[in-house]
């Protein structure tokens, strides 16, 4: 069976990574997803591609969650037999405890592949923002996408790759541009042990919000933009799957870079994460009345 640890900051592209990976595998694979807050999405977006996807969310697999994280590892070789395995910690979460679990899970060597956001990695780490988890994820990577190199530009882009390179000179880095890479790469590659960074992480807040069907696309767009502009707390990130005024909907937010697009299949819930420091729940709520929020 192969393995694929796919970490890396909070809208740095892993889930668009892993999308691009097994759209199309013939082989059976399943993804296991550590959503960071209560109410997790990226699962669902996952299984919309025809993938099985077993969620572990609100929890890091690299501590809290490790016990729960081989147990279910053990469950999902056991119903399913799949040939991939592809797992998704937390943007905030260390591989080295992922790696450890698999390892206890007697699951053979994992490819460990690093996403880093070129349009945002710069500032961050000149601000010093990122904690020893970010350099665990760097340090245990066999293979690291520079990612969004069409938005960062050529000289960010190369300083980035400059930096990555230094504190993992043995990975295969490369330049992405929405995450797009040739899977053969990705073969055979680790041999190293596994790397520990520490396990510091960043002190976030995260509201989860459940909200009625048929809430107002342009407000949701408005309260995003407000949330990019540090109106209601310092957001990192904020995702959302909402069954709109206009229809399904999916909306993303990371690092003040705003995205949307319509969804195409039915909603299972209405319901959007925001993720950061200083937030101001109430604010937020207000956006959709009669929304049942929650804070982790």
């Amino acid at each position: 069976m192969k393995t694929t640890v796919v970490s890396g900051m909070l809208g740095s592209g892993k889930t668009t990574f892993i999308g691009n990976l097994l759209r199309d595998t013939r082989e059976r694979a399943v993804v296991l997803v550590n959503d960071f807050g209560a109410l997790g999405i990226d699962g669902e977006i996952v299984s919309a591609g025809g993938v099985e996807a077993v969620e572990l969310p609100s929890g890091c697999v690299c501590c809290t969650l490790k016990f729960d994280l081989i147990t279910t590892i053990e469950r999902v070789l056991a119903a399913y037999a799949p040939a991939h395995l592809v797992i998704e910690p937390s943007g905030v979460a260390s591989p080295s405890g992922v790696l450890e679990a698999l390892e206890s899970a007697k699951v053979g060597p994992a490819t460990v592949v690093g996403l880093v956001d070129a349009s945002e990695f710069l500032e961050l780490h000149r601000a010093e923002m990122f904690g020893s988890f970010f350099v665990d994820q760097i340090v245990n990577a066999d293979v690291i996408l520079v990612n969004k190199a069409d938005l960062a530009g050529e000289e960010a882009t190369r300083e980035t790759v400059a930096v990555i390179e230094g504190m993992n000179p043995g990975a295969l880095v490369l330049r992405t541009v929405r995450a797009a890479l040739d899977g053969r790469l990705l073969e055979g590659r680790r041999a190293a042990g596994i790397v520990h960074a520490g396990h510091a992480h960043f002190r976030f807040e995260t509201l989860s919000l459940r909200l009625a069907a048929g809430a107002p696309a342009e407000a949701v767009r408005g309260l995003l933009r407000d949330l990019a502009a540090g109106r209601h707390g310092k957001v990192v990130r904020a995702k959302a799957l909402i069954d709109t005024d206009r229809g399904p909907w999916r909306f993303d937010l990371a690092f003040r870079q705003i995205a949307d697009e319509p969804w195409g299949r039915p909603v299972a819930e209405s319901r959007m994460v925001v993720i950061g420091e200083g937030l101001d729940a109430a604010a937020i709520s207000r956006a959709f009345p009669g929304a049942r929020i929650s804070g982790v």
